[in-house]
């Protein structure tokens, strides 16, 4: 690959003059790279309309490109490297990157067949290709790192034995996750010069080497702002879309850029957040691998909040071993986050993984979606094939009483205390409460709410009292760690198995994780999950057990037009 790097650098200037007929259906030539015109805006009403009789409501867009974001001002900075990668380039990177884990990536790099740099012109020529297309844009990156080129040729030049597999990896960030550099809007427009400082986990990484590529799409406030509408939207970013069937299938909420852009191969890993089921929701619907951790074991300071009771961030992949390595990556003791342990699995604990076994394990697995879903059931007669043994469970009904009241007291105390803690500019952002930010939109709500703030009148609105959300809290805790204790505990059981986000709140609750795998794909081409449920800090051995079912599955595929 030394040939193809030095044929990188020096065909810059060359490829600018002949963008215009080789790269991805830019409008427009001009005098400066200033001034270049990648991407222009469409009229996506044809589009809108077509999906207003779409069997799932929430599909039934009012619109899909954002009204506020220009592409121009994302992909203009880093224009000139990117457009030096010539397509014979980006085809011999594609042999060796696309198919590629991390420890696989980090091999050919010690070896001499790739740099880190290569690698990160590789993910950006293909989020250029296909995020500037009108035809092909998932509306899912809607902020990249200036300087993460120049950064990546710090990598290579400073690379050595003993760092962290993260090292060198392109990473993209979930759009409520503090990074410096770039804004933290959570999708909302009062936050769109939110220039908040990095949160903990990134600087976790950034500390062990990994390289932030860029920010991506999300559900407004993390899918808590608005009733019954559209996951995957927010006002800032508009609409993301599924590869596995733009405006067919929904990308899950509220990590749908990470999980969309993972699904397209945008970068190395990416980096979502769940308070309940929005990591597990856009894994699934993405066919990617999503682990939401322990509450505590991952920092949630410097990530603009929903709940401090059971928010937290988590690694969302392609492979079972980069969940793991970019879990691993994150990992610290947060002494601003009252819920951090700083939990260690000891050294190198993520290694190996592909060597476990399914034989001699034992699952749980619900009676009623054996009953309910043919891909399900198949996937467990697999398992049991394997050597498994399988205990058909039917836990007790556990009403969940009072759960929206835990999201919207939190929402309430823990967004102001962000705004406070967190925003730098505040002569721009003069909101410090959800009311003053409901107020705001109502300046404009058909820019900035078009489906209304119901959620966020609901947390406005709760009127239940401190005594009574403890109370809350503690009885689901103990309740929903029943509902998977009881099982467990008779049976010794190694893990739980679901379906997508299907029991993701009865896991936030009991502050459990719940690691999601790749499990096939419905007959009308939608993806769906293998969801692994354990106890707390169970983490290592749920990646086993999920590396174990990967390994003999082998079920995922990249979206037919993103390959």
């Amino acid at each position: 690959m030394e040939e193809t790097y030095k044929r990188i650098k020096g065909m810059r200037l060359l490829a600018l003059a002949v963008l215009a007929m080789s790269f991805w259906s830019c409008k427009q030539q001009a005098s400066s790279e200033s001034d270049v015109v990648l991407w222009t805006p469409y009229n996506d009403s044809t589009e809108v309309a077509a999906n207003q009789d779409h069997e799932n409501s929430r599909m039934r867009y009012k619109l899909i490109q954002s009204k506020v974001l220009d592409k121009n001002d994302v992909f203009r900075p880093l224009y000139e490297e990117v457009s030096a990668v010539t397509n014979e380039d980006y085809e011999k990177l594609k042999s060796l990157i696309l198919k590629q884990d991390i420890l696989g990536l980090q091999a050919a790099v010690a070896s001499g067949n790739l740099t880190y740099e290569e690698i990160v012109l590789f993910y950006l020529k293909r989020i250029y290709s296909y995020e500037l297309d009108n035809s092909t844009t998932l509306n899912t990156v809607i902020a990249l790192n200036e300087k993460v080129v120049e950064e990546a040729r710090l990598r290579d030049k400073e690379r050595r034995e003993g760092n962290h597999p993260i090292y060198g990896m392109p990473v993209l960030l979930k759009d409520n996750i503090g990074t410096e550099g770039m804004n933290t809007t959570a999708g909302a427009l009062i936050f769109q010069e939110n220039s908040a400082p990095d949160a903990f986990i990134v600087r976790q990484l950034k500390a062990r080497g990994a390289l932030i590529l860029g920010k991506v799409n999300l559900s407004e406030w993390a899918y808590y702002l608005c009733d019954g509408c559209p996951v995957g939207y927010s006002a800032y970013g508009g609409q993301t879309l599924n590869p596995y069937g733009r405006r067919v299938f929904e990308t899950g909420g509220s990590s749908s850029g990470s999980g969309t852009s993972m699904a397209a191969h945008y970068a190395v890993a990416a980096v979502g957040t769940e308070t309940s089921g929005s990591i597990l929701s856009p894994s699934s619907q993405n066919s990617v691998v999503g682990l939401k951790p322990t509450i505590g074991l991952l920092s949630r300071s410097g990530i603009v909040p929903i709940s401090s009771t059971l928010d937290t961030p988590g690694p969302m992949t392609r492979n079972i071993t980069d969940n793991a390595i970019l879990l691993d990556a994150m990992m610290g003791k947060d002494p601003e986050d009252k819920s951090s342990v700083g939990k260690d699995f000891g050294k190198e604990w993520y290694k190996g993984l592909s060597y476990n076994e399914l034989k001699g394990k034992r699952f749980g697995v619900f009676s009623n979606l054996m009953e309910g879903d043919s891909i399900y059931r198949q996937t467990v007669e697999m398992i049991r094939r394997e050597g498994s043994e399988i205990i058909v469970i039917d836990p007790p009904r556990v009403p969940l009483d009072g759960f929206l009241s835990i999201l919207n007291l939190d929402m309430k105390e823990d967004l102001p205390a962000y705004i406070a803690q967190n925003i730098n500019n505040k002569e721009a952002i003069r909101v410090k409460t959800v009311a003053d930010i409901m107020k705001y939109n109502l300046q404009d709500s058909l820019t900035r709410i078009p489906y209304g703030q119901g959620r966020f009148e609901a947390v406005v609105s709760d009127s239940t009292s401190a005594e009574e959300l403890q109370t809350i809290k503690k009885k689901l805790e103990e309740d929903t760690r029943a509902f998977f204790n009881t099982a467990m505990d008779t049976h010794d059981l190694h893990a739980i198995l679901s379906i997508n986000n299907y029991h993701a709140a009865y896991a936030a609750a009991a502050k459990y994780p719940a690691l999601t795998v790749p499990m096939g794909y419905k007959l009308s081409g939608e993806p769906i999950s293998l969801t692994f449920i354990g106890k707390q800090f169970e983490e290592p051995k749920l990646l086993r057990l999920g590396a174990a079912y990967e390994k003999v599955s082998k079920v995922r595929k990249t979206p037919e037009n993103y390959k």
